[in-house]
Order: C-alpha cells, then structure tokens, then sequence
C-alpha cells in the first residue's frame, strides 16, 4: 500500500480537472432526463480518456518535456508553428481564463447548499465571499510551489469528492438490472447531443498538456511507464466511476426540474435524507475547488512550453500565469460577472483544438526520432484514430452550438 501511494499522482491531477463543475452538471442532467441510459457513452469517453492520457505521458516521460515543446519542434515553418502557438494559447490560456470562475462558482453552489447564501453587500455591490474562500485555497496549495504538496492535496480532494459522490449513489439504492442494461449501446437521435457533451466533459485538451508536462516532475527514464500507466489507469477508472456515480445519483430524481448538481442535492434531501443532501453538495465543492487548482496549473505549463520558460513552479513567470487566471476567475465569481463572449470563444478554441491536437499527439506517437522503442502500438494507432474522428464530430458540433447561440 506504501508503494501503491508512493506511486500514485499525476493520474490524480488529470481526474481532478476533468470532475469539476461542469462534468457534474452534464452527468446530473443526463441522469435525470435519460436515467442509466448513456452509461455506456461515459464508459467509452473513459476508455477514449485513458488511451489519450496514456500517450500524453509516455511522451512526457520518454521526452521529459511537454506537449508544447514537442510540438514547437516537429514545425520548422515560422508561420504554422505561430499560428498553432496562437491556437493553442487562445483556447488553453483564455479558455481556462473563462471557465476559472465557472470551477469556483461550482464549488460556492456546493457549500451554499449546505450553508445558505454566501452573499455580502459593499454599499452597492454585492460580493459573493464564498469565491474568494475558495480563491484562496486554491492560492496557497498552488504558490506553496511544491509538487509533491500539490499532488498529495489534490489526492485527498479526489479521494473526498469521489467518496461524496459514490456514496450518495449507494443511498439512491439504484435497479441492479436497469443500471447493467444502461451499459447497452444506444445512439438515438434525442440521446446524441448528451453523448457528446459526455464525451467532451472526459476528454478535455489541456489535460493532454498537463499530463505530459507533469510526469516529468515525478518520473525522469522510460524504465518508470509501467508504473505511470497503472497510475492513470487507476485514476481515470476512479474519475469514470465518479461520473457514474453522479448519473445514477440524477437518475432517482423523478418529476423535478434539475438543472445542475446543487439543484440535484437539493432535490435528494426530502426523499433519501438531509445526509444525501450534505454529502453530494461537499462532493460539488470538492469537484469545484480541485478544478479551480488544475485549470490555472494547466494554463501556466502550456505558456510556459509555448514561449521557452525555464524554471518550475516556483518562477515568478509561471507563477504570473496562474495567479492572473485564478484572481480573473475569482473576480467574475464573486461579482457574478458572467463574460459570455469570453466563454464562447473558448468553446470555439477547445472546438478546434481537441480534433487537432489528439490528431498531433497520434502523430507525434508514431516518430521514432522522438520515441524510438515507445511508439504506439497498431491496437493503439486503431482506438486512437476512432478517437479523433470522434473528436473532430465533437469539434464540429461545439462549433455550430455555439454559432447558432449568436
């Protein structure tokens, strides 16, 4: 078990930023509106998830460099490599930008559930103290600069949010049979938008960067892949339970409008007990917080790969990054600022990213200059070019979502 811990880490910080806020919304919803049918949509965004994630860091760890660095090299042209900088910097820098309030507005909905109105007033403006608590933790564990430290939180975190989340999927006492039956394939036409939004809530680009720019702070030869793959493994199962846990959680809820996690905890309280209610709005908050850490994390090593940076977490450079992200996300929440046309273009960015750079990093996977003996598998190169199709479908949708909402 000692070992087990020591070994685990990274895997952990890429569930941790794929369960936030908006993962839970989308479960919930998906719960409540088509009951255990799509488990098998989450089952395979999993699978999609750990063969993704698995590349990601056996680049990281054979090249001990990030997925930005490895990019900028493999484009000798000075006008494609800006313009994938500019790409990637847009929709990962600004995107996590835009959803940074929507991480901490999450996990505000869950202690507000429990606690009641988090809400002040300065003369004429109204404050939501709330975002700034959890600003603020999520301040401390990133500029303390420890790797190890910020692994360890985020582990607890995660194995807290997960334990809310299962629990409360227990005390629903699920149907047995409709649950396995939920597992069967079905691609109705009226179930294809929540099956993509499950997809796009598992798969999540800036974990591609994160993960590969975080195993090489835990793991520096080859010799170490077995054990990080079991580590993502491990840690993205767990993800992919929680996320199952949710939606079976959504599913007990019968003639009630839900519209998001904190609605759900709400909703749970009068039929399973008070303790369903406490338990599922700590898991939102434990969801919130720990996405609110990654997000800027993520941000600051993809600025870093793109512009050169040396140094680790402790740079004032890299530090500049997050802090400007989590301070802009805290600003928003607390005043309730909802930036919009910010957010769109972020769900155009990530649009456009996800297809290119799973379709890159299938790519890259395959260069013996880079990997030598550690490139992909045929059975690898396979479920990975399912996956990119998939993700450019997933690409194209977001785009047009967002194109009809203007």
């Amino acid at each position: 078990m000692k070992n087990w811990l020591k070994n685990i880490g990274p895997g952990t910080l890429v569930t941790a930023a794929f369960i936030g806020p908006g993962t839970v919304t989308v479960c919930t919803l998906a719960g409540v509106q088509f009951g255990y049918e799509l488990l098998w949509a989450l089952g395979l965004s999993i699978i999609a998830c750990i063969v993704l994630q698995e590349m990601s860091a056996r680049l990281g760890i054979v090249t001990q460099q990030g997925l930005s660095e490895v990019l900028k090299t493999q484009f000798k042209n000075p006008i494609i490599k800006g313009f994938l900088i500019v790409v990637i910097l847009s929709a990962i820098f600004i995107g996590n930008a835009a959803y940074e309030a929507g991480n901490i507005s999450g996990g505000v909905l869950g202690l507000a559930t429990v606690f009641g109105d988090p809400v002040i007033y300065l003369g004429a403006i109204k404050i939501n103290y709330m975002s700034i608590l959890i600003g603020s933790i999520a301040f401390i564990v990133l500029y303390i600069g420890n790797y190890k430290i910020l692994e360890r939180s985020l582990i607890v975190l995660v194995l807290f949010m997960s334990i809310s989340f299962i629990v409360t999927a227990i005390v629903t006492k699920p149907d047995l049979g409709a649950l396995f039956k939920g597992f069967v394939p079905d691609f109705s036409s009226e179930k294809l938008l929540m099956i993509i939004g499950l997809i796009g809530t598992t798969v999540v680009p800036y974990n591609l960067f994160l993960h590969a720019s975080v195993v090489s702070e835990k793991w520096k030869k080859p010799e170490d892949l077995p054990v990080a793959r079991k580590d993502t493994q491990i840690a993205i199962i767990l993800g992919g339970l929680v996320s199952m846990a949710i939606i079976i959680a959504g599913a007990a809820i019968q003639n009630v409008e839900v519209n998001n996690a904190a609605d759900l905890a709400k909703s749970l309280a009068p039929v399973f007990g008070k303790g369903a209610k406490y338990v599922l709005s700590l898991g939102l908050f434990a969801a919130g917080i720990t996405s609110a850490i990654t997000a800027p994390l993520a941000a600051a090593y993809v600025v870093k790969g793109c512009l050169n940076w040396e140094g680790g977490l402790k740079t004032f450079r890299f530090r500049s990054v997050w802090i400007f992200i989590l301070v802009l996300g805290v600003v928003f929440s607390s005043l309730g600022i909802k930036s919009i046309e910010i957010i769109r273009f972020a769900q155009i960015a990530n649009g456009l990213l996800l297809p290119i750079i799973a379709g890159f990093l299938l790519w890259v996977m395959n260069k013996k200059n880079i990997l030598g003996e550690y490139t992909n598998s045929w059975k690898q190169n396979f479920v990975g070019i399912c996956i990119v199709i998939i993700a450019i479908f997933l690409g194209c949708r977001s785009i047009w979502k967002v194109i009809e909402t203007w």
